[in-house]
C-alpha cells in the first residue's frame, strides 16, 4: 500500500444531543447522549484509518493546556512530535438534532497558528513518496494556509499526491473564499468536495455537472469526487469519465465526521491501487456504517474489499 498522511484539524469535540427545535434563552434542557471525542477533519480521518487497520503519519498541533495533552494521548507515538502551540486547545461543541443533522459551536484555539514549518517538523518527505497527503480544514489552519503554495512544491517535490478536503468555511462561501478553493484545486491531484461545496464553487446545480465543470481546473491525471450522503458518490477520474456509487439505506444516528470516514475509506483504497468505483464504494460503505452505530464502528479493510469485489 502506498504511504498515506494526514496534515490538518486535530481538536476537541463535545457531542451533545438530541434536541429540536432551538430551546429558548435562559432555559435548560436535558438530553440523552454525550461523548467527548477526537475531532476536526484530520483527527476524523486519522480514527478511520486507525479503525481501518492502514498505517498512516498525521501531522497537526495541539493548544497548551489538558485537552491539548489528551488529544496526544490519543494518536500516541503518532503525536510525539506534534507542536504545541501557546493558545488553548479549540474546542468544538455539536449540537445533534433528531434527522441526523448538527450545529457547531466552535472556538479559535490553536488550529489557526498551525504552521509549515509544523508540518514539515513531523512529516518526512523521502517517507512519503509516492504517497497521498490529505490537506484538510483549510480555512480554519490560517497560518498553514498562506503557505499552501509552498506545500504544494514540497509534496509534489517528494513524488507525494496532494488530496485536498477544505472543510466549510466559518463565514461562509464568499467570492473570495471560493476564488482561494479553485486556486488550491488546480495544484492539487485529487479533491474530496461535498455536494454543497462542489456545486457553489461550480456555480451549478447539479452534482454530476459540477464535477465535470471543475475537474478540467486540476492538473491532467486528477481525480475529483463529490460526496453526495444518502445519495451516495461520484467521481471524474484520471480517463474524465464520470463514475457513481450509490449508497445503503441506513437509520442515521450520528452524521458528523461521515465526510471524513469517507475519505480515509477511500484513500485506503486508492493508496492500495484499487480501481476508482471501489474506492468510492469504500468509502460510502464505510461512511455509511460509521453514521449509523452507536458507538461508532467501522469494519474492516478486508471487508471492504469483500463489499467491493
Amino acid at each position: 500500500m502506498r504511504p498515506l498522511a494526514v496534515i490538518g484539524n486535530v481538536n476537541v469535540d463535545l457531542i451533545l444531543g438530541p434536541t429540536a427545535p432551538w430551546p429558548r434563552a435562559g432555559t435548560e434542557i436535558i438530553v440523552d447522549h454525550d461523548e467527548l471525542r477526537v475531532g476536526g477533519q484530520a483527527g476524523n480521518s486519522a480514527l478511520g484509518w486507525e479503525a481501518l487497520g492502514v498505517d498512516f503519519e498525521i501531522a497537526a498541533n495541539v493548544g497548551n493546556d489538558q485537552f491539548g495533552l489528551w488529544l496526544r494521548d490519543a494518536f500516541g507515538d503518532r503525536a510525539a512530535k506534534w507542536p504545541v502551540s501557546q493558545e488553548r486547545t479549540t474546542l468544538s461543541v455539536g449540537i445533534t438534532h433528531p434527522d441526523g443533522e448538527r450545529t457547531f459551536f466552535t472556538t479559535h484555539g490553536h488550529l489557526p497558528r498551525f504552521s509549515l514549518a509544523d508540518v514539515l517538523s513531523v512529516l518526512d518527505g523521502e517517507r512519503l513518496a509516492d504517497g497521498y497527503a490529505l490537506l484538510c480544514g483549510s480555512f480554519l489552519t490560517t497560518d498553514l494556509t498562506r503557505d499552501y503554495d509552498a506545500f504544494f512544491d514540497w509534496a509534489h517535490g517528494h513524488g507525494i499526491s496532494v488530496v485536498l478536503d477544505t472543510g466549510w468555511p466559518p463565514d461562509g462561501w464568499t467570492e473570495e473564499n471560493c476564488a482561494l478553493a479553485r486556486m488550491w484545486l488546480s495544484h492539487c491531484d485529487c479533491a474530496l468536495l461535498n455536494e454543497v461545496e462542489a456545486t457553489t464553487l461550480a456555480g451549478l446545480d447539479s452534482p454530476a455537472a459540477a464535477a465535470a465543470a471543475l475537474w478540467p481546473s486540476m492538473p491532467k491525471g486528477a481525480i475529483l469526487v463529490v460526496k453526495c450522503g444518502p445519495d451516495g458518490a461520484i467521481a471524474i477520474g484520471p480517463d474524465g469519465e464520470l463514475v457513481s456509487v450509490a449508497a445503503p439505506v441506513v437509520t442515521v444516528i450520528d452524521t458528523i465526521g461521515a465526510g471524513d470516514v469517507f475519505n480515509a475509506a477511500f484513500l485506503a483504497a486508492l493508496a492500495d491501487d484499487q480501481p476508482l468505483d471501489a474506492c468510492l464504494a469504500a468509502g460510502v460503505q464505510v461512511a455509511s456504517r460509521a453514521i449509523s452505530t452507536l458507538p461508532r464502528s467501522y469494519g474492516g479493510l478486508p471487508e471492504i474489499r469483500d463489499d467491493v469485489a
